[in-house]
């Protein structure tokens, strides 16, 4: 007699929509009337926003990006811009227990490509050397994420029982 296994379902994901919920680029630099060759200073901060949608399985997530450019000798701001860059996914097959990791890593590689393109043509339009992103490494992004959580709320635990 064959034994029948049941094999755990596959993990799946649809992405339903890309799109721009908010961005803003200051050419400050330009705004001053400064020219000429400047060394930047790049500084990039990134979080992550996911929801669940009101259709079974789906949840929309929002990458948020700001970089701020700024010259190496004198301090100026040279541009600003941030962007919220969100997506809307179809999940299905990810246990309960592992879909917030998954929403905050897997979701954020799978719009990174595209964010990049739109900073990158961003910058250039701008007046600047096209800004290529480097790849974000989004599962430390998120273990950092965590681990911060956990040490502000050892933090507020102390803090609770000194007063």
């Amino acid at each position: 007699m064959a034994e029948e296994t049941t094999q755990p379902t596959q993990p799946t994901m649809s992405v339903l929509a890309q799109y721009i919920r908010d961005m803003s680029f200051e050419n400050i630099l330009a705004q001053k009337g400064v020219g000429g060759e400047v060394a930047p200073d790049v500084q990039v901060g990134v979080n992550l926003d996911a929801k669940k949608r009101g259709t079974e399985g789906q949840y929309e997530l929002v990458i948020k990006l700001r970089v701020d450019s700024k010259s190496k000798e004198s301090k100026d701001q040279l541009f600003l811009l941030e962007i919220e860059y969100g997506g809307i996914f179809q999940v299905s097959g990810v246990p309960e227990d592992q879909l917030h990791p998954y929403l905050l890593i897997e979701c954020p590689r799978m719009l990174f490509p595209f964010l990049r393109r739109i900073v990158s043509d961003i910058t250039r339009d701008g007046g600047f050397p096209p800004l290529n992103l480097e790849t974000i490494d989004f599962l430390s992004l998120y273990k950092n994420e965590i681990e911060r959580r956990r040490a502000q709320a050892e933090k507020d635990k102390d803090d609770k029982l000194l007063n």
